[in-house]
């Protein structure tokens, strides 16, 4: 499932994701999921340590997926490891309960 809350970290450097992270909550959202997939996942990581831990307060871990996502290349079908990190705010949490 993808929303609009949903950050997809690529090549960029990582504070062009925390920015994004910031902003989304900053406009509202309860919720917002950060994902990668192969060599950007430490990015994802970082961005969603940076984002945790210097702008945001009141917003904490909710959960982290890992799977691995079958890829078609050139060259055939490829396994690709990915990530998603869900960061959501403290009051919503209870609220899901």
């Amino acid at each position: 499932m993808i929303n609009d809350n949903t950050v997809f970290v690529g090549n960029k450097p990582v504070m062009n994701y925390v920015l994004a992270v910031v902003t989304q909550f900053n406009n509202g959202a309860q919720e917002v999921a950060i994902k990668a997939r192969g060599k950007a996942i430490s990015r994802a990581v970082d961005t969603a340590e940076i984002s945790l831990n210097r702008f945001l307060e009141g917003v904490t871990k909710k959960g982290i997926i890992t799977c691995t996502e079958v890829i078609d290349t050139d060259s055939g079908k490829t396994n690709v490891s990915s990530i998603e990190i869900i960061l959501c705010s403290k009051g919503s949490e209870k609220q899901e309960e």
